[in-house]
């Protein structure tokens, strides 16, 4: 009896024990400010790698009006990190200075994001559209964007005038508020959550912060309480909007052609080739490649890399950590990333591969056990 009384006593503790550590583990979950359900990283569960060119400028995008001969030119380009994210505003910039009539011939060059909203907002006024293109989607380099909606690294803090940074939240704005017209599910855009941790005090910045001047355009902002995540001491909320590349550029294109846009496969190895166009205007939007078509000294490409997991239907939220990112996507978990200034060069480092699945994979050891 006395035998079985322990073994009871102690297997009572062991349940009591079990308990308390559920409750604790409960209580412990509870404080946190959402259900962060860990991303299972490990090497086996990479589908793929993929590499694009950021068109960086440190003073920021091109949205300007000049004239090519007798034609009217009109650059929209340069847009860095934030080229999904800003597409729509800079193109409703560089709209409103072609200032094209109904019935006017108007040429688009290039078929990324940010030609394809120019292209359908040409549209909408009236202009006849022929996009020129060297590649469409899913070949463009929008389509390698993470399509996170937030417009970061689009320009340095030291070489933007304050007139840009007018422009910039301008285009912002309009972008922000563009997307949101579009039919959610067509188009492949959702609101998420994003966290932003540290285990330092986060700063104020002028894109993203207590102060910023788009504070208004990001729900749910907060400067959390320490621990509020199981990532980092400190932690920043926001949420926005996460797009998905493959659907909202095919979508995109597709209205241009159900509008009766015209697309021609055509490369231009110089500006003067534009002259031969019939289109009296013209809108550019080739990205990196405005830096020898059009002679732009400052345009720069940035390197970016991501790594691609199966998709994780229950993750939630995106993460942010010291240069690291975690885009949780339909077509797959966005691991990121890389930011090679000047490197032209588009074959995977499979030692930063290995660099990001490390890295990620400890972010994550917190909650996966």
């Amino acid at each position: 009896m006395t035998r079985r009384r322990d073994l009871l006593i102690g297997a009572g503790a062991a349940v009591l024990a079990g308990c308390a550590t559920r409750r604790s583990t409960i209580a412990r979950r509870a404080v946190y400010d959402h259900d962060f359900r860990p991303v299972r990283v490990a090497p086996e569960r990479i589908i793929r790698t993929v590499t694009g060119l950021r068109p960086y400028r440190p003073e920021g995008f091109v949205v300007r009006r000049e004239t090519l001969g007798d034609k009217v030119l009109v650059h929209n380009y340069g847009h860095g990190g934030g080229g999904v994210t800003l597409s729509w505003g800079t193109s409703h910039l560089a709209v409103d200075l072609a200032n094209p009539q109904a019935g006017t011939a108007v040429a688009v060059l290039g078929a990324g994001a940010v030609g394809l909203a120019t292209a359908r907002l040409l549209q909408r006024r009236g202009a006849t559209v022929t996009i020129y293109t060297r590649a469409l989607p899913p070949e463009t380099t929008s389509n390698i964007a993470g399509a996170q909606w937030w417009p970061t690294s689009v320009f340095r803090d030291d070489s933007a005038t304050a007139a840009f940074r007018e422009q910039f939240v301008q285009a912002a704005r309009l972008a922000h508020k563009e997307f949101q017209t579009l039919p959610a599910d067509r188009y492949g855009i959702g609101w998420l959550r994003n966290y932003i941790v540290s285990d330092q005090p986060l700063q104020d910045q002028f894109i993203l912060g207590p102060t910023s001047p788009l504070r208004d355009l990001y729900p749910e902002y907060a400067d959390l309480p320490p621990n509020a995540t199981p990532f980092g001491k400190h932690a920043r909320r926001f949420t926005t909007m996460l797009i998905q590349p493959p659907i909202y550029l095919a979508t995109l294109l597709q209205d241009v052609q159900i509008a009766g846009g015209a697309v021609r496969l055509r490369e231009f190895a110089a500006a003067s080739e534009l002259g031969s166009l019939p289109e009296p205007v013209i809108i550019n939007c080739t990205g990196l490649g405005s830096g020898s078509l059009f002679g732009d000294q400052s345009l720069q490409p940035v390197k970016g890399q991501l790594t691609v997991l199966l998709p994780q239907p229950e993750v939630n939220y995106n993460l942010l950590s010291g240069g690291l990112y975690m885009f949780p996507r339909r077509d797959g978990i966005l691991l990121g990333g890389t930011w090679e200034r000047g490197k032209w060069d588009l074959a995977p480092d499979r030692e930063a591969e290995a660099a990001i699945v490390a890295r990620h994979s400890e972010l994550f050891r917190t909650i996966a056990a």
